[in-house]
């Protein structure tokens, strides 16, 4: 479901749009009509205007004088935004968005592990504390994808670098789709394998951190390889 959804018919129409362009339904090239557009959707012109402006900021359409507006060629398009990312998956990338993560999270995640380990505070073991508890606690596929989300980004908090932490921003789109996937069919217990990352970013150990992220990561790998029938070579979790 898109971040829009239910917000009204500025956010329908926005979500709607961008659905039909990151599927291909409204090719990349092609120039939007924005009259037949309007009324194919039944809204008005200003509403469908302010819809592309945010399309625009999503890379996905540009405006220019006297040819109007196009969709952009897909190397243009923001595909760490949340909604991008939703969309692709709404239109039967799901496979690609999750290799896609799994190859992000394995160039990420270890090295955050491993500037966690010397960086973290009382505090950032606190949070990691309390995000295993949660995941002991949860009961049902969405309370363990929110446990998850909140152990990663305790994670990339506890590294202390602004950038890092802010790439939850797209790392959590696409780790929700793999949670819901492999928490609705896959029964396995997660806290261990989290907990040893915690353990060892709590002794302050950079080497096991990372190994053990990186374990967690195979462990991913192979439980989507097993209920999405994706092949389980390390690029598909």
């Amino acid at each position: 479901m898109s971040a829009y959804s239910g917000r009204g018919v500025h956010g329908q129409t926005v979500a709607t749009l961008g659905a039909r362009i990151v599927s291909g339904e409204i090719p990349q090239g092609a120039v939007i009509d924005l009259g037949d557009l309007g009324r194919d959707l039944d809204v008005s012109l200003t509403a469908l205007r302010e819809a592309l402006k945010v399309l625009a900021a999503k890379g996905l359409v540009e405006a220019r004088q006297k040819r109007g507006t196009s969709v952009r060629a897909r190397e243009h398009w923001n595909l760490l935004d949340s909604d991008v990312i939703r969309w692709r998956s709404e239109a039967g990338d799901t496979a690609a968005v999750l290799r896609d993560l799994a190859e992000v999270r394995s160039v990420v995640e270890p090295s955050a592990a491993s500037m966690a380990a010397l960086r973290r505070t009382e505090e950032d073991l606190a949070e990691l504390d309390a995000a295993l508890a949660e995941m002991r606690a949860a009961r049902g596929a969405a309370a363990e994808v929110a446990a998850d989300l909140r152990w990663h980004r305790a994670l990339l908090q506890a590294t202390h670098n602004e950038m890092l932490a802010r790439m939850d921003v797209f790392i959590e789109p696409a780790l929700s789709l793999r949670d819901a996937l492999v928490h609705e069919t896959h029964a396995d217990d997660p806290v261990p394998s989290h907990a040893v990352v915690v353990e060892a970013i709590r002794r302050g150990d950079p080497e096991a951190a990372a190994s053990a992220v990186t374990s967690l990561l195979d462990k991913a790998s192979e439980d989507v390889a097993a209920v999405a029938g994706v092949l389980g070579d390390g690029n598909n979790a």
